[in-house]
Protein backbone atom coordinates (compact mmCIF):
# COMPACT_ATOMS: atom_id res chain seq x y z
CA UNK A 1 0.00 0.00 0.00
CA UNK A 2 0.86 3.26 -0.90
CA UNK A 3 2.17 5.57 2.07
CA UNK A 4 2.58 8.96 3.41
CA UNK A 5 4.98 9.78 6.20
CA UNK A 6 3.23 13.12 8.09
CA UNK A 7 5.83 14.54 10.81
CA UNK A 8 3.94 17.72 13.11
CA UNK A 9 3.02 18.93 16.72
CA UNK A 10 -0.11 19.59 17.83
CA UNK A 11 0.71 23.48 18.48
CA UNK A 12 1.19 23.97 15.07
CA UNK A 13 -2.00 25.72 13.18
CA UNK A 14 -0.98 24.73 9.85
CA UNK A 15 -0.64 20.86 11.07
CA UNK A 16 -4.24 21.13 12.54
CA UNK A 17 -5.14 21.92 9.07
CA UNK A 18 -2.98 19.46 7.10
CA UNK A 19 -3.93 16.69 9.97
CA UNK A 20 -7.60 16.93 8.36
CA UNK A 21 -6.68 17.26 4.34
CA UNK A 22 -3.70 14.68 4.14
CA UNK A 23 -6.55 12.07 5.28
CA UNK A 24 -8.85 12.91 2.97
CA UNK A 25 -5.68 12.84 0.34
CA UNK A 26 -4.40 9.79 1.77
CA UNK A 27 -8.29 7.87 1.08
CA UNK A 28 -8.98 9.54 -2.05
CA UNK A 29 -5.35 7.99 -3.20
CA UNK A 30 -5.98 4.30 -1.29
CA UNK A 31 -2.60 5.79 0.90
CA UNK A 32 -1.51 5.13 4.55
CA UNK A 33 -0.38 7.78 6.88
CA UNK A 34 1.98 7.00 8.56
CA UNK A 35 1.49 9.53 12.16
CA UNK A 36 5.24 11.06 12.92
CA UNK A 37 4.95 13.05 16.44
CA UNK A 38 7.34 15.60 16.89
CA UNK A 39 8.42 18.45 19.04
CA UNK A 40 8.66 21.39 16.63
CA UNK A 41 10.31 23.09 19.31
CA UNK A 42 13.47 20.74 19.35
CA UNK A 43 13.45 21.03 15.25
CA UNK A 44 13.64 24.83 15.37
CA UNK A 45 16.44 24.61 17.91
CA UNK A 46 18.04 22.29 16.01
CA UNK A 47 18.09 24.56 12.34
CA UNK A 48 17.70 27.49 13.31
CA UNK A 49 14.34 28.39 12.61
CA UNK A 50 11.22 29.76 14.02
CA UNK A 51 7.67 29.96 14.64
CA UNK A 52 6.15 32.49 11.35
CA UNK A 53 3.88 34.05 15.21
CA UNK A 54 7.29 35.23 16.66
CA UNK A 55 7.67 37.67 13.84
CA UNK A 56 4.80 40.31 13.96
CA UNK A 57 4.24 40.99 10.28
CA UNK A 58 4.22 37.27 9.58
CA UNK A 59 2.18 36.67 12.53
CA UNK A 60 -0.30 38.68 10.98
CA UNK A 61 -0.10 37.37 7.39
CA UNK A 62 -0.52 33.97 8.78
CA UNK A 63 -4.14 34.36 10.26
CA UNK A 64 -5.08 35.37 6.96
CA UNK A 65 -3.42 32.75 5.45
CA UNK A 66 -4.59 30.06 7.33
CA UNK A 67 -8.68 31.68 6.96
CA UNK A 68 -7.77 31.24 3.36
CA UNK A 69 -6.78 27.64 3.41
CA UNK A 70 -9.81 27.20 5.80
CA UNK A 71 -11.91 28.48 3.64
CA UNK A 72 -10.81 26.29 0.93
CA UNK A 73 -10.89 23.20 2.20
CA UNK A 74 -14.04 23.92 4.55
CA UNK A 75 -11.94 22.74 7.89
CA UNK A 76 -13.13 26.14 10.52
CA UNK A 77 -10.08 27.37 12.35
CA UNK A 78 -9.89 29.56 15.12
CA UNK A 79 -6.18 30.75 16.75
CA UNK A 80 -6.16 29.35 20.55
CA UNK A 81 -7.00 32.18 22.49
CA UNK A 82 -3.90 30.88 24.83
CA UNK A 83 -1.45 30.17 22.16
CA UNK A 84 1.59 29.98 22.13
CA UNK A 85 0.80 26.46 24.26
CA UNK A 86 3.78 24.34 25.46
CA UNK A 87 2.99 20.67 23.32
CA UNK A 88 5.60 19.25 25.53
CA UNK A 89 3.00 17.45 27.67
CA UNK A 90 0.14 16.92 24.71
CA UNK A 91 3.15 15.05 22.07
CA UNK A 92 3.90 12.90 25.37
CA UNK A 93 0.11 11.84 25.50
CA UNK A 94 -0.34 11.85 22.10
CA UNK A 95 2.89 9.64 21.31
CA UNK A 96 2.12 7.18 24.76
CA UNK A 97 -1.13 6.68 23.11
CA UNK A 98 0.68 5.57 19.93
CA UNK A 99 2.59 3.46 21.59
CA UNK A 100 0.46 1.57 24.03
CA UNK A 101 -3.13 2.14 22.69
CA UNK A 102 -2.96 2.37 18.76
CA UNK A 103 -6.54 1.90 18.47
CA UNK A 104 -7.47 4.79 19.98
CA UNK A 105 -4.74 6.93 18.40
CA UNK A 106 -6.38 8.96 15.55
CA UNK A 107 -9.73 9.90 18.01
CA UNK A 108 -7.33 11.27 21.12
CA UNK A 109 -5.76 13.22 17.82
CA UNK A 110 -8.57 14.65 16.64
CA UNK A 111 -9.89 15.65 20.12
CA UNK A 112 -6.53 17.22 20.96
CA UNK A 113 -6.58 19.40 17.32
CA UNK A 114 -10.06 19.77 18.04
CA UNK A 115 -8.97 21.41 21.56
CA UNK A 116 -5.83 23.05 20.20
CA UNK A 117 -8.07 25.17 16.66
CA UNK A 118 -11.50 23.90 16.43
CA UNK A 119 -13.08 24.43 19.36
CA UNK A 120 -9.60 26.60 21.76
CA UNK A 121 -9.31 25.41 25.12
CA UNK A 122 -6.37 26.13 27.48
CA UNK A 123 -4.09 23.08 27.08
CA UNK A 124 -1.12 24.76 28.76
CA UNK A 125 -3.35 23.77 31.84
CA UNK A 126 -2.68 20.38 32.98
CA UNK A 127 -5.96 19.56 34.58
CA UNK A 128 -7.22 20.67 31.36
CA UNK A 129 -5.63 18.39 29.59
CA UNK A 130 -6.49 15.84 32.22
CA UNK A 131 -10.05 16.63 31.87
CA UNK A 132 -10.26 16.28 28.20
CA UNK A 133 -8.34 13.27 27.78
CA UNK A 134 -10.87 11.76 30.96
CA UNK A 135 -13.62 12.73 29.05
CA UNK A 136 -11.96 9.76 26.06
CA UNK A 137 -11.76 7.26 28.41
CA UNK A 138 -8.39 7.67 30.13
CA UNK A 139 -8.03 8.17 34.12
CA UNK A 140 -6.21 10.59 35.66
CA UNK A 141 -3.79 7.97 36.93
CA UNK A 142 -2.71 6.85 33.08
CA UNK A 143 -1.88 10.33 32.11
CA UNK A 144 0.35 11.34 34.59
CA UNK A 145 1.91 7.96 34.18
CA UNK A 146 2.19 8.43 30.94
CA UNK A 147 3.89 11.82 30.85
CA UNK A 148 6.94 10.45 32.91
CA UNK A 149 7.32 7.32 31.02
CA UNK A 150 10.54 7.17 30.17
CA UNK A 151 10.07 4.86 27.09
CA UNK A 152 7.55 7.78 25.32
CA UNK A 153 10.04 10.29 26.38
CA UNK A 154 12.30 8.73 24.52
CA UNK A 155 10.27 7.96 21.28
CA UNK A 156 9.30 11.27 21.09
CA UNK A 157 13.23 12.31 21.59
CA UNK A 158 13.96 9.65 18.89
CA UNK A 159 10.98 10.82 16.02
CA UNK A 160 12.29 14.16 16.62
CA UNK A 161 16.01 13.90 16.01
CA UNK A 162 14.72 11.73 13.13
CA UNK A 163 12.61 14.18 11.82
CA UNK A 164 16.19 16.79 11.90
CA UNK A 165 18.05 13.86 10.01
CA UNK A 166 15.96 14.03 7.21
CA UNK A 167 15.89 17.47 6.89
CA UNK A 168 12.76 18.57 8.41
CA UNK A 169 12.95 22.51 9.79
CA UNK A 170 9.23 22.97 10.16
CA UNK A 171 5.55 21.47 10.35
CA UNK A 172 3.52 20.13 8.96
CA UNK A 173 6.19 17.97 6.63
CA UNK A 174 5.05 14.79 4.53
CA UNK A 175 7.28 12.43 2.92
CA UNK A 176 6.67 9.92 0.31
CA UNK A 177 9.87 7.73 0.45
CA UNK A 178 12.59 10.40 0.41
CA UNK A 179 11.15 12.89 -1.15
CA UNK A 180 10.22 15.99 1.23
CA UNK A 181 7.23 18.39 0.99
CA UNK A 182 6.58 21.38 3.51
CA UNK A 183 3.76 22.98 4.57
CA UNK A 184 0.04 23.03 3.69
CA UNK A 185 0.52 24.81 0.57
CA UNK A 186 2.62 22.08 -1.43
CA UNK A 187 -0.22 19.28 -0.33
CA UNK A 188 -1.19 19.45 -4.10
CA UNK A 189 2.21 17.72 -5.08
CA UNK A 190 2.13 15.02 -2.40
CA UNK A 191 -1.26 14.04 -3.83
CA UNK A 192 0.33 14.37 -7.10
CA UNK A 193 3.05 11.97 -6.30
CA UNK A 194 0.60 9.78 -4.48
CA UNK A 195 -1.61 9.79 -7.35
CA UNK A 196 0.93 8.49 -9.81
CA UNK A 197 2.91 6.08 -7.66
Amino acid sequence: MKQVEFYFDLGSPYSYLGFYQIQKIAKQNQAQVIWKPVLLGGIFKATGNSSPMAVPAKASYSMIDMGRWSKLWNIPIQMNPYFPINTLNLMRVITAVQLYQAEKFLTVLNALFDAMFGHPRNLNDINELISLLQSLGFSTEQVQTWLSDEHVKAQLKNMTEEAIGRGVFGAPTWFIGDEMFWGVDHLHFVEMELAKS
